[in-house]
């Protein structure tokens, strides 16, 4: 799944099968900001663990609650967009 999110803005502004079908309205309406593939059924926080691209190195914050429910990953297949292009 990609989730298109915004320049000013933290919550997605759609959530698309493809990246075919998100570029489509990224350029429908010359949008600007970061369009993201997400592992789908899993938290990125767990994806990150398992793919080798997180390691806990200070238990106490990396397994809080907090640093979980904000976590993201530059691996994370991600384009960034600039008035639809």
């Amino acid at each position: 799944m990609f989730s298109g999110t915004s320049q000013h803005t933290s919550f997605p502004s759609g959530v698309f099968s493809s990246k075919e079908e998100a570029e489509k309205n990224i350029r429908k309406y010359k949008l600007s900001g970061v369009l993201t593939k997400y592992p789908v059924d899993i938290l990125v926080y767990d994806w990150a663990l398992e793919e080798g691209f997180l390691e806990i190195r200070r238990k106490d914050e990396q397994t809080t609650p907090k640093f979980i429910q904000s976590f993201s990953s530059a691996h994370l297949e991600h384009y960034h967009y600039q008035d639809g292009e």
